[in-house]
């Protein structure tokens, strides 16, 4: 897969597809890579051009030095499309890349067209939460979290049901930079934006897992109502909705990306 520089940042990432057709991103959570779409991929691609990325300090995108900001992910974002001479995508984020999103549709929006915003919120935990997570990884590596995070990211039943699926995902968060995810941490914990969700005037659809702890239903529901026009789904699964759901997911994106 092809890299490209933008502003001192060497970014990871894939664009396939009809190069004619509309371009649809999609933007990684916390700890995966792009790879955490394969299920998505071979939908989107009949419709879209595809751009998958690797989000600052995950997968083969550089691990720069840290803290970083929510606002400096999203620019990482804007770079790629310079780079790639891409003028107006639609933009699906889910978690971390859901408050990318959120930035985008706030201070970009001629950038984007429409925009899915998944198991995400304009304010994800607490101060003493993400700060115990940087704190175990820093000091014990991604081990130190990787169980306790993929229990949360999917349903008992799914886990048992789909025990691969759970394998894949804990072997993409076991390879992922300590450094990169504790300052993507920092990204999230900084991060507020639930005033400023109100002024987005884009297509939106919130798409949650009904039985996430990492990202509360509630909180999208919060979220689609401050958002003018917002339309908003919630699914049968927890944090990584696009896997344990991936049928509905892929379902119900394709019907917003396409609507007329």
């Amino acid at each position: 897969m092809p890299f490209l520089e933008s502003a001192g940042l060497k970014i990871h990432y894939a664009l396939t597809g009809d190069a004619a057709a509309p371009v649809v991103v999609l933007s990684n959570s916390l700890g995966t890579n792009f790879t955490m779409w394969d299920l998505q991929a071979p939908v989107l691609e009949k419709s879209f051009r595809l751009l998958r990325y690797d989000t600052r300090g995950h997968g083969r995108t550089a691990v720069t030095p840290g803290p970083y900001s929510i606002e400096q992910l999203a620019r990482d974002v804007l770079g790629l499309l310079d780079g790639l001479h891409l003028d107006r995508v639609q933009f699906c984020g889910l978690s971390m890349g859901g408050m990318i999103g959120q930035w985008l549709g706030i201070h970009a929006p001629d950038r984007i067209h429409r925009l899915v915003l998944c198991s995400t919120s304009p304010k994800i935990g607490t101060l003493e939460i993400w700060n115990g997570r940087i704190e175990a990884v820093r000091k014990g590596g991604m081990n130190a979290v990787a169980t306790a995070v993929v229990e949360r990211w999917f349903t008992p039943e799914f886990r048992a049901r789909a025990p691969q699926a759970a394998v894949a995902l804990l072997g993409l968060l076991q390879s992922t930079s300590p450094e990169g995810y504790a300052a993507c941490c920092e990204a999230i914990r900084d991060a507020d934006l639930r005033e400023a969700v109100a002024s987005i005037r884009l297509p939106v659809q919130v798409m949650m897992g009904a039985r996430d702890p990492a990202t509360p239903a509630a909180d999208g529901r919060a979220m689609a109502q401050r958002i003018p026009g917002a339309r908003y789904v919630e699914l049968e699964a927890s944090h990584i909705c696009n896997v344990e759901s991936v049928e509905r997911f892929n379902a119900e994106l394709m019907s917003f990306l396409t609507a007329a």
